[in-house]
């Protein structure tokens, strides 16, 4: 944990009002975190800023190319960049799954809307990744209404995709991004 990005989160939560509701539960050691409603820029700030504080090394997947820029790449891998080699035309799915057989300990965080605007079919990427690797489904999220951020329950997947997302998006339509009209419906 880079002692730094942990005093940052607690400074940053304390001027801006923030809190941190909840955690990732100490027993779960790997999954595929979603992060939502992702209705604006700042919620990599707040989100990134949750997990420190949580002292949980949640990562996110980068193409590989961004952590070799001097300077840039090495603050990218301090804020959990994961580099993937997209050169080979490699699926990021079959990727992750590997990516978690490799780590006992991998929490992989996806933004499934895939924009910041509303979108009405959630890309399945994180979903597949899960069921491939059996590994839950942990629901990330921020409400800026109420200022907080924290980690809801535990989705372990079924393989049926539609009845999964229906119970992941009813948690979340609880939730008010920055921008509510662009959140989940």
């Amino acid at each position: 944990m880079n002692s730094f990005w942990l005093a940052f989160s607690k400074f940053w939560f304390k001027i801006t009002g923030w809190r941190l509701a909840s955690g990732i539960p100490a027993h779960i050691r790997q999954g595929v975190m979603i992060a939502a409603p992702h209705t604006s820029n700042w919620d990599f700030i707040y989100s990134r800023a949750a997990f420190f504080l949580m002292r949980r090394d949640v990562r996110l997947t980068i193409k590989k190319e961004w952590t070799e820029i001097p300077i840039l790449g090495k603050l990218v891998l301090s804020l959990g960049g994961l580099p993937i080699d997209r050169s080979k035309n490699n699926s990021t799915v079959e990727t992750m799954i590997e990516l978690f057989k490799q780590n006992p300990e991998l929490i992989i965080l996806v933004t499934p809307e895939g924009t910041r605007k509303y979108q009405p079919r959630w890309r399945k990427g994180f979903y597949h990744a899960a069921v491939g690797a059996g590994v839950p489904i942990l629901l990330g999220y921020l409400d800026y209404e109420k200022k907080e951020a924290g980690v809801g329950p535990a989705v372990y997947p079924t393989g049926n995709y539609e009845a999964d997302l229906e119970t992941i998006q009813s948690f979340y339509r609880t939730k008010k991004g920055r921008y509510p009209e662009q959140g989940v419906r």
